[in-house]
């Protein structure tokens, strides 16, 4: 197991949200190209855990967004800057509305 959020993407639609438990973890939003739009996650102030999140991920990116995967975690802000740490080395930079989290984000060398 590496430290790669791999799992399969599953559509960003209200029911599969609500389909979710209300869990604490991590998240990526991407659109229909993979290209993703949010490292993101769900903490204790996100009252129905990772349900709460991604409804606010849908509020921000409109119809850009369309599918998520996620990871349950109770680790979450840690696990968090991991996949941030991971963006920032597989892209150069974090996603557009995510930059401003870039000063304090550390590097990683996965390889």
């Amino acid at each position: 197991m590496g430290i790669r959020l791999d799992k399969s993407w599953e559509n960003l639609d209200p029911e599969t949200i609500a389909s979710l438990p209300a869990q604490l973890g991590v998240y990526h939003v991407a659109d229909e190209n993979g290209t993703v739009l949010s490292v993101g996650y769900a903490g204790a102030r996100h009252l129905f855990g990772i349900r709460t999140a991604l409804e606010e991920e849908l509020r921000l990116h409109g119809d850009r967004a369309s599918k998520f995967r996620y990871e349950f975690t109770s680790n979450y802000q840690s696990r968090w800057d991991e996949l941030l740490m991971l963006h920032v080395y597989d892209h150069g930079q974090l996603p557009d509305h995510q930059r401003a989290e870039e000063n304090r984000v550390g590097r990683l060398s996965p390889n």
